[in-house]
């Protein structure tokens, strides 16, 4: 599983180097395939090869006879690439998706649990800003107590 916050650069040829920690678990569990599409709120998503296989299971039970969820659908999946990390932990993410994620030099790399999330450093910290102060009022509607 993918945990915590780290500030990295993207080097001179346009790739971003996996924090050790998570490249420690792909190595772990000997997993070579990752997958990169467009992510929401202007990040990007990056998956194991696994966890890429079951979204897209649950995407694809979405009926395609819904103009929403063709367009989801069309959006997330053009946009996926499948990448493997060099000797040096690094991927090479598509220009089109540095792009879309408006990712220039700084970045932050950021684990939620089963996916990676990469985001212009910028962008992360107006995200972040923005959004800790209603961090305790969001986890009364959504978690319950158990009884």
């Amino acid at each position: 599983m993918f945990y915590g916050e780290y500030e990295h650069t993207i080097d001179k040829k346009g790739r971003i180097i996996i924090p050790s920690k998570f490249r420690d678990f792909l190595k772990e569990y000997d997993i070579r395939k990752l997958y990169i599409t467009r992510g929401l709120d202007k990040c990007l998503f990056l998956f194991t090869e696994d966890e890429w296989k079951s979204q897209e299971s649950k995407f694809k039970s979405i009926p395609f006879t819904k103009s929403e969820a063709r367009k989801f659908n069309r959006i997330y999946f053009s946009g996926a690439s499948q990448l493997e990390c060099d000797k040096q932990g690094r991927i090479l993410p598509p220009k089109y998706l540095k792009d879309f994620a408006e990712i220039k030099r700084d970045i932050m790399i950021i684990g939620v649990s089963k996916r990676i999330e990469i985001w212009a450093k910028e962008i992360w910290q107006e995200y972040y800003k923005g959004s800790k102060g209603s961090f305790e009022e969001i986890a009364e509607k959504l978690i319950t107590e158990e009884r």
